[in-house]
């Protein structure tokens, strides 16, 4: 093994540094992403996401979500970030996902969170940016008022995202128009 490759590995076994980096938004895969929170009443939400997944058995699950958190993990040098998306999941059971057989659309209820508390991070570049919204049809069944359709977006390319380096201990003192872009979207 190289002696820089030695370096980087024995860096990644100290862990992550104690202080983190929060973010309101991050720019990753073409999409730029929002925060539940920073992005509640303004004309654009950025916060929906989708996770390819697989189970077990043989059937491929998508997860959807929403966005809460942003965070920086920088494991004692510059080159070793990692940035993770807390997200709250949505049941993918029977009661919580299902595809309506007449449209073949994704339908989420929105009552029906994942029961797993403790699995709610996900690496950013595992996403994708998803859009809910109710179907004008379901609005006057309300038996369906809780389900909404999943649309899936695109990429929109590259987009200037701004950026704020205030480091932080704890995420909810993250400062409003604090967001980052992917360094490896900015190669291209």
């Amino acid at each position: 093994m190289g002696g820089s490759a030695a370096i980087s590995l024995s860096l990644l076994c100290l862990g992550p540094e104690r202080k983190v980096k929060c973010y309101n938004g991050y720019f990753v895969n073409g999409y730029v992403f929002h925060t539940e929170e920073y992005g509640h009443g303004r004309k654009t939400y950025n916060s929906d996401v989708c996770i390819k997944g697989s189970t077990s058995s043989e059937f491929e699950v998508d997860y959807y979500g929403r966005l809460e958190e942003v965070i920086e993990l920088q494991y004692h040098s510059e080159q070793n970030r990692v940035f993770l998306f807390k997200c709250y999941w949505y049941d993918t059971t029977d009661r919580g996902i299902r595809v309506d057989p007449h449209y073949g659309l994704v339908e989420i209820n929105s009552k029906a969170r994942h029961r797993n508390v403790n699995d709610v991070f996900v690496f950013a570049k595992q996403c994708q940016q998803v859009y809910y919204t109710y179907t004008p049809s379901f609005r006057k069944d309300r038996s369906r008022v809780d389900w909404l359709s999943v649309l899936k977006t695109k990429p929109k390319g590259r987009n200037v995202v701004e950026e704020d380096d205030n480091e932080i201990e704890e995420c909810d003192e993250a400062d409003d128009n604090n967001s980052i872009e992917d360094e490896d979207e900015n190669s291209d």
